[in-house]
């Protein structure tokens, strides 16, 4: 597919024109970073896994009627997707304390929560994406109650889904964020899973050893983030069952 006019860049993905109206290609970077880019890395075939696991993620919500603004893949490192009107706020949820959550409320990681935890980050990176409540969302008109409560049920129909992939690999799903975007449909709006699903963005421990499987380990420099990732894709299928690290993953249709 020819490459068409950049829309958009971020820290891991570039967005380009479509080749239709109410398209877009999303590219997936080879770039690592860490504290609101602070720390930054170019590890090579990581977007390619990003890519391919993206993918499974968002058919296998598909499969069980979340709707997301993924269409295909279109080769190793890029997809067509859904134009979306992204919402800009970050939803989080959390099943164990890790990370900010473990530092807010002097919990030990790896502590289970009571229930599934939902919070909000306003999608901001020069604010480094704070915290925010549900009474900022709606005082700043990010979204509706209405689109509140379907934000909060989308993000914990894909926790369970997630958590139950991720459990029969023998991973346990920490926490993990998504974004959500509007698709309007004449004066219909709809909500969908977009961006993206991956062990970029989702806290990834092993069950039995509790090694870390996510960016984590580039954030605490814990060893080699292709293997780590490379760790995730093998387990779900992604990658031949006797593959062990590849720095350019050969990938299964």
């Amino acid at each position: 597919m020819a490459r068409r006019k950049k829309v958009y860049e971020g820290k891991a993905k570039i967005l380009y024109e479509g080749p239709e109206p109410g398209t877009l290609v999303q590219y997936f970077k080879d770039d690592a970073t860490a504290f609101n880019a602070e720390k930054t890395a170019t590890i090579e075939g990581k977007g390619v896994l990003n890519n391919r696991l993206s993918e499974f993620f968002m058919n296998g919500l598909a499969q069980i009627g979340v709707p997301t603004h993924f269409i295909k893949r279109i080769n190793m490192r890029e997809q067509l997707i859904r134009s979306v009107e992204i919402i800009p706020l970050e939803i989080i949820v959390r099943n164990f304390a890790a990370g900010s959550l473990s530092t807010r409320l002097g919990l030990a990681e790896g502590t289970a929560l009571p229930r599934p935890i939902v919070e909000f980050c306003f999608k901001d990176d020069g604010l480094g994406d704070p915290l925010v409540s549900e009474e900022h969302i709606l005082a700043f008109g990010w979204a509706t109650q209405q689109d509140l409560d379907d934000m909060i049920a989308l993000s914990l129909r894909v926790n369970d889904f997630l958590s139950g992939v991720m459990l029969g690999v023998g991973i346990k799903l920490v926490d993990f964020k998504i974004e959500i975007g509007r698709i309007w449909e004449n004066d219909f709006q709809r909500l969908v899973v977009a961006d993206e699903i991956s062990p970029d963005s989702c806290r990834l421990w092993d069950i039995e050893t509790g090694q870390k499987l996510d960016k984590d380990v580039f954030r605490r420099d814990l060893g080699s983030l292709s293997d780590a990732y490379t760790e995730v894709a093998r387990r779900l299928g992604v990658l031949p069952s006797n593959v062990t690290h590849t720095t350019k993953p050969t990938l299964i249709n």
